[in-house]
């Protein structure tokens, strides 16, 4: 009876070890098992992707400035409005403006009409010296018929004093002319109205006079929308003062500030995965690795970090990366500049260097809006020259 009560007493222990011993078992295979596929991820995701929150959009912030001093008499746009490359954005006071360019004008048609005078000049002096070598040949004939005359006796030796004078004052004449034609020549010499120096340094003049009143028009040199307006109606500027940006929304790029120790497998020209905050995960971006910071953020900042002063801590550094988006995909979901976003590099394709081979072939950004003044400056002198060059046909017409 002992040994059957013994048996059934120790029964439920060995019930409940062998239930221990299969959940450790399941607890320990589903350990391994867990293992493996964190393993697993590792090796086919994980250790092939690279992410950050640390990322936030930007772009070109174009400053407006004016080049000269003026008071504002218009503003053409304000926050958040869109304005097309070329658009008026504000207006100066042109009146000084003008009187300058009327004055430069002015001076341009006086000097042109000045150098064609030394042309005429010297066309003048051209026909003084061949008269002045017509009196000569003309006293030097005399001179000899008379020195034969006085030999025989013929004539009287006063006479042919007065005959060597007027040789000798006749030669002296010539001599002065072609002085005076050399001086007017060499003022002339290779050269036609529009290219003498005079009317060059007018045309400067001018040139100048113009574009300082087309800088009273401040215009957009890209197209993009308004920010940062400061500038007031009757304000007083002087050059270099900020009074608007302009932010062309379309040429937006992404700088990620990875940590030092995930940028061992990036390479420029790998694809990015971007999420940003203000669509979140329902609009998905794709994009590029532009390029690598060619430092920390921290290197570049104000005031550096000194390591070798005090107590040190070891931070870990981060390095910005700038990554292209997608145009097509910014156009259909619009980005707007200090956003914050989510990257995912792909760090599969390793093949792209880790900084830039070779230099810039071409402008990054450009504008053409600057160079039009210019080339209606250019076409006010033209004009200028061939009005006061062609009055002297047109009175000869008349």
């Amino acid at each position: 009876m002992a040994t059957e009560k013994n048996a059934t007493e120790t029964t439920p222990d060995a019930g409940n070890s062998r239930k221990r011993k299969v959940m450790l078992t399941g607890l320990t295979l589903l350990v391994i098992l867990g293992g493996l596929g964190v393993w697993g991820w590792h090796e086919v995701y994980g250790r092939w992707s690279e992410s950050t929150d640390d990322a936030y959009v930007n772009g070109n912030v174009v400053e407006i400035t004016p080049l000269v001093t003026g008071t504002v008499v218009s503003i053409g746009a304000d926050d958040g409005d869109l304005v097309h490359e070329g658009q008026v954005l504000l207006n100066f006071d042109p009146s000084d403006a003008e009187v300058g360019l009327q004055s430069a004008e002015a001076n341009l048609a006086k000097t042109v009409r000045q150098v064609r005078g030394l042309y005429s000049n010297v066309d003048g002096m051209k026909a003084q010296v061949a008269e002045q070598k017509s009196a000569v040949q003309k006293a030097q004939e005399n001179f000899t018929r008379r020195k034969n005359l006085a030999a025989g006796g013929a004539i009287s030796q006063e006479e042919l004093s007065h005959a060597r004078d007027d040789l000798t004052s006749a030669q002296s004449a010539l001599s002065n002319a072609e002085h005076q034609l050399n001086t007017s020549s060499a003022l002339v010499d290779d050269t036609v109205v529009s290219n003498h120096p005079d009317v060059k340094a007018a045309a400067a003049q001018l040139r100048q006079a113009y574009l300082a009143n087309a800088r009273t028009t401040l215009i957009a040199p890209v197209t993009g929308y308004v920010a940062k307006r400061t500038v007031q109606l009757g304000q007083r500027v002087q050059p270099g003062t900020a009074l608007m940006a302009v932010i062309p929304l379309d040429q937006l790029w992404i700088d990620a500030n990875f940590k030092e120790t995930q940028l061992r497998d990036m390479r420029i020209g790998q694809p990015v995965d971007i999420e940003a905050d203000l669509y979140g995960s329902a609009v998905k971006y794709s994009g590029t690795i532009d390029s690598l910071g060619a430092g920390t953020g921290s290197a570049f900042a104000l005031l550096p970090a000194q390591n070798a002063t005090g107590n040190w801590i070891k931070i870990v550094q981060r390095v910005p990366v700038r990554i292209h988006i997608n145009a097509e995909e910014l156009a259909k979901h619009p980005l707007r500049v200090g956003l914050s976003t989510q990257v995912e590099v792909n760090l599969h394709d390793q093949s792209g260097p880790v900084l830039a081979q070779q230099p810039p072939q071409k402008a990054s950004f450009s504008t053409n809006v600057y160079a039009e003044q210019l080339a209606q400056a250019d076409a006010v002198i033209t004009r200028l020259i061939h009005e006061n060059s062609a009055t002297a046909a047109k009175t000869a017409q008349r």
